[in-house]
């Protein structure tokens, strides 16, 4: 269902009929109609709703629950204030295609010849998955429906299989296996009953506790994308266009410590592909459906294995393009090979530029290691993407005034996006919120416009609401969001002008450098380094100690190298953070 980007066919669709279609008692048929959402509402429209979870929850709402339409109608409305003018559009009109669509939906097949109806439920999709099963219960009361995916965590699962009738049973957690037992059973060739991950309203789980998630992500089959790309040439014939194609590398994420993520509550423990798994699955893909553009969906590409895949993809030549989220700690040479093979985009897990605050997140990493990768992926080309994460509970007026003040070391980097803090469910701020001054955790308020007051009393959702400080975190921060504001103008405005060189660059004379610093109103600076200051600063390209400094450079070592790096600091040319130095500068010709 919607609202998943329209440009990618479901990797969970994909996967799970790859691997249900390897039982010959099987038949499997995947549905999108998120496509035919798209094409109704138009694509600007769509994709602005697909990256707007209360907008997009509340139109849904007013049909699955009509008494809660004028109050969906307000959430939408201030949603809609910050809708670019592309993608404006009339409430009643949009619900009234959702509308229409779930019709044609429920007349598209006929729904009583399947055995079993599974919804895959991802952020976003809630009120969409559950007005869905609504229509299709409507004609095909006896089927059962299933509901799965990433929002299905056991606590979410566990209560919407109390709440909603329209669901016969969830699966929590991996689906592979678990469903393909939940066929097994209604087929009546299962023998040891319904294993634990999956849930009915009949009886208690049984089986064996949940421990069947798969061990070999190798023996996987290649998803199956043939059903998205068949409703695409038919939907989208007048308007063609190549879809990215979603991969997967692992499952889980191998750092899983930060004070604010529920991203993993689906998986346990941390597992990758091989790089030669990756790579063959990456040809089988590219040939069957002719695309060179993928998406890792991965919360963490895990480093050793990615980077071997991606040199692969360097040696044998492709023109291959891909997008993956990766940690700080994955630049240098590490950076560089990917790119090399293909690696464009990465979301990379940055989240502040205060240490003290970074320390209070738990991301393992510092202000130095973000800006490290900021700038070791404008050298390597990649585009660096990323939240700068404000109104943490708990965050101080000195985390603030940090992170002010190395948002002027940030500007030559493309900027990161603000993201304020939002309690999630089985996150760790969640699990202790008295730790993070939080007073009470309940619904969050938008909630309340989506479901009826004694519908919402029983559910238990992804996103939570808490009392705490948040006005006064919410003005604490309000000076950061305006400064990363005009960072990300600076760089439109370069945009807009065709600037090809980095804001921050040098060029190498060999006994002297050049750097060239652009500022904002349009302002350069250039400052020139020779000998001794050129070798210095080229050393600090790696985050320096400077004690590593002196070791390397004794004839200045001591106050006169301190000097000279407190100048580059203020020149914004050069980072320290205590006694560890990094030069900003990315070389050009």
């Amino acid at each position: 269902m919607p609202w998943p980007l329209f440009n990618r066919p479901s990797i969970q669709l994909g996967s799970l009929k790859a691997y249900l279609g390897q039982e010959e008692w099987l038949a499997v048929e995947t549905f999108h109609p998120y496509l035919a959402v798209a094409k109704r509402l138009g694509t600007p429209v769509y994709h602005w709703l697909s990256q707007h979870v209360w907008a997009c929850e509340a139109l849904y709402a007013g049909l699955l629950f009509p008494e809660q339409e004028p109050a969906s109608d307000r959430l939408l409305a201030r949603e809609l204030r910050r809708a670019p003018r592309e993608a404006r559009f009339a409430p009643g009109q949009a619900r009234a295609v959702l509308a229409e669509e779930l019709a044609r939906l429920a007349q598209l097949t006929d729904w009583q010849r399947f055995d079993l109806i599974g919804f895959s439920v991802c952020f976003n999709q809630l009120l969409a998955s559950l007005t869905g099963a609504r229509s299709l219960k409507g004609v095909a009361p006896a089927t059962p429906v299933v509901f799965g995916g990433s929002t299905l965590a056991p606590a979410v699962a566990r209560s919407l299989l109390a709440t909603f009738p329209e669901i016969d049973y969830t699966v929590s957690g991996e689906g592979e296996g678990p469903l393909l037992a939940l066929c097994a059973h209604l087929a009546g060739r299962g023998t040891a009953g319904l294993p634990a991950r999956v849930l009915c309203r009949e009886s208690p789980p049984q089986g064996a506790p949940a421990g069947d998630q798969l061990h070999d992500l190798d023996a996987l089959p290649v998803p199956d994308y043939d059903d998205y790309f068949a409703q695409l040439r038919t939907l989208f014939a007048d308007e063609p266009f190549i879809p990215e194609l979603p991969v997967e590398f692992s499952r889980g994420c191998w750092w899983g410590k930060c004070a604010f993520c529920n991203l993993n509550l689906q998986w346990r423990g941390y597992r990758a592909k091989t790089a030669a798994r990756m790579e063959s699955e990456i040809h089988a893909l590219r040939e069957r459906y002719q695309t060179l553009d993928f998406t890792f969906t991965d919360n963490a590409l895990p480093v050793r294995a990615s980077v071997d895949f991606f040199d692969r993809l360097a040696r044998a030549g492709n023109d291959c393009r891909f997008f993956g989220e990766i940690r700080v700690g994955q630049r240098g040479e590490k950076l560089a090979t990917c790119a090399r093979g293909g690696l464009r985009v990465v979301q990379a897990g940055f989240e502040g530029l205060s240490t003290s605050l970074l320390k209070r997140l738990n991301k393992g990493a510092t202000t130095i290691d973000n800006l490290a990768l900021m700038r070791d992926a404008l050298a390597a080309g990649v585009v660096a993407d990323g939240n700068l994460i404000i109104e943490f509970p708990g965050s101080t007026d000195a985390e603030v005034e940090e992170t002010l003040a190395n948002l002027d070391f940030a500007l030559p980097f493309p900027p990161l996006t603000t993201a304020a803090f939002f309690l999630g469910l089985g996150s760790p701020v969640a699990a202790a919120p008295a730790d993070y001054g939080l007073r009470a955790v309940g619904h969050h308020p938008a909630d309340a416009a989506l479901f009826p007051a004694a519908t919402l009393a029983g559910l238990d959702l992804l996103i939570k609401g808490y009392r705490g400080d948040r006005g006064g975190q919410r003005r604490r921060w309000a000076p950061v969001a305006s400064k990363v504001r005009e960072w990300q103008h600076f760089h439109r405005q370069r945009r807009a002008s065709a600037v090809e060189k980095p804001p921050l660059s040098f060029r190498d004379g060999g006994s002297f450098l050049i750097i060239r610093q652009e500022l904002p109103g349009g302002r350069v600076l250039h400052h020139r380094l020779r000998g001794l200051s050129r070798r210095i600063y080229q050393y600090c390209e790696e985050i320096r100690t400077l004690a590593e400094l002196d070791r390397r450079f004794p004839a200045v070592a001591g106050p006169k190298l301190r000097a000279f790096v407190e100048d580059l600091v203020g020149k914004r040319i050069l980072f320290r953070e205590d006694d560890r130095c990094l030069a900003l500068a990315v070389r050009t010709k």
